[in-house]
């Protein structure tokens, strides 16, 4: 699909210049990567210098302006670089957490956090999902209590990505209880306070390259001023972030399922059986038919989307229905690349397998495929008014 309806010269150029970085400083230690478990900090500074993590977010904070389109080409661009550990790291910094600091945070917040996040010499965590809490974020239990001038927080959250490396979190908190989702508060809490720590590094399925964590804050001082947004707003602040969120790890899915689709028809190509290549047995050309065209819906899909958010439609039917069909069928795809490369594919050797690892938490993460159906049922009317207050959004 021709992407000049929705991209302009500048978008081009600036997909360029991160292609060109990726195949440079990323691609060739993507395997070194995964291998430690970890990828190095400085490329958190390497793109901040590069002027990859202000996309959309104003110049006079340091960023480069522009809209959401910004993130889509970083997006798409990154998914290519054999490593979905970055992808995540990378993104949940610039594509979900700046943003929510240009949205909701003060001058001073801004002066603390946003621009150095731009530059990339502060990293990000969001600290929403705990142990005991997934989807439902009105139930959470991380208790913050005013005292004076300062909160203080306890509580612990659970799957958060860039937890081990962050020099600060957003912390979603409960601060009046008996109002429930009505009740929930943002707090940036930074690493060095006292009281906050990291007790593990989560073992993962797959992004093996990014530092994933359960967080622990047991009597946790911060000052009210700390409070991003306004108090007891938090729910709705963290509404309007999950739309792009989820926006944007359908364009990841996209990107990844068009990459996985390309290596294995070019492997499908060389791979010889019975005399000939196995990419002309009319079993793998229905294969790769099918996929080509979930690829395409899906992506036609997911730019129409974008181009109602960035146009500032009202497109929450749109960013749950893309949710569901590009991370599913992308999870699909790199199945079924794994069945064509036979048992090459299910080989660590090969990048087939890693695909599938990575991709295989985005049904799950951002709001589950099955949240996204009580999304769009409710939006069609047809909810429940017993169900979480989160359903409705």
């Amino acid at each position: 699909m021709s992407k000049e309806w929705l991209f302009e010269e500048e978008h081009t150029m600036f997909r360029d210049s991160v292609r060109k970085w990726l195949a440079a400083e990323i691609t060739p230690h993507a395997d070194e990567w995964e291998q430690a478990g970890q990828f190095p900090d400085e490329i958190f500074r390497k793109a901040g210098q590069l002027g990859f993590l202000g996309g959309g977010i104003p110049e006079k904070y340091g960023g480069s302006g522009g809209d959401f389109r910004y993130k889509v080409v970083l997006g798409e661009e990154l998914c290519r670089c054999g490593s979905g550990g970055v992808v995540a790291g990378l993104c949940l910094h610039e594509s979900i957490v700046l943003p929510i600091l240009n949205a909701f945070g003060s001058e001073d917040q801004k002066r603390r956090y946003l621009v150095p996040g731009i530059k990339g010499e502060k990293i990000s965590a969001l600290a929403i999902t705990e142990p005991n809490t997934g989807s439902d974020v009105a139930a959470i239990a991380t208790r913050a209590r005013r005292k004076g001038d300062q909160y203080v927080i306890n509580g612990s959250k659970m799957f958060i990505t860039n937890g081990v490396r962050a020099d600060y979190a957003i912390v979603a908190c409960m601060t009046e209880r008996e109002r429930g989702h009505r009740g929930i508060t943002q707090i940036l809490v930074d690493k060095d306070t006292p009281g906050f720590t990291v007790s593990r590094k989560l073992d993962k399925l797959g992004w093996r390259s990014s530092d994933t964590a359960e967080l622990v804050f047991e009597d946790v001082r911060v000052p009210v001023t700390n409070v991003l947004g306004e108090e007891n707003r938090g729910f709705y602040q963290i509404m309007k972030g999950f739309q792009a969120e989820r926006l944007i790890l359908a364009v990841h899915s996209v990107a990844t399922a068009q990459y996985c689709f390309e290596l294995t028809i070019k492997y499908a190509r060389e791979r010889q059986a019975f005399g000939r290549p196995i990419a002309t047995f009319q079993v793998n050309r229905h294969k790769f038919a099918e996929m080509l065209t979930w690829i395409e819906a899906a992506r036609r899909l997911v730019y129409h989307t974008v181009w109602l958010h960035i146009n500032g439609f009202d497109c929450a039917k749109e960013v749950a229905m893309s949710k569901i069909f590009a991370c599913e069928k992308a999870v699909q795809v790199a199945d079924m690349c794994i069945q064509i490369h036979g048992g090459y594919g299910y080989m660590m050797e090969y990048l087939v397998q890693r695909i599938w690892r990575d991709q295989r938490i985005y049904p799950i993460g951002g709001g589950t495929s099955e949240i996204q159906k009580e999304i769009i049922g409710n939006l069609l009317g047809l909810g429940d008014d017993t169900m979480s207050p989160k359903m409705a959004m």
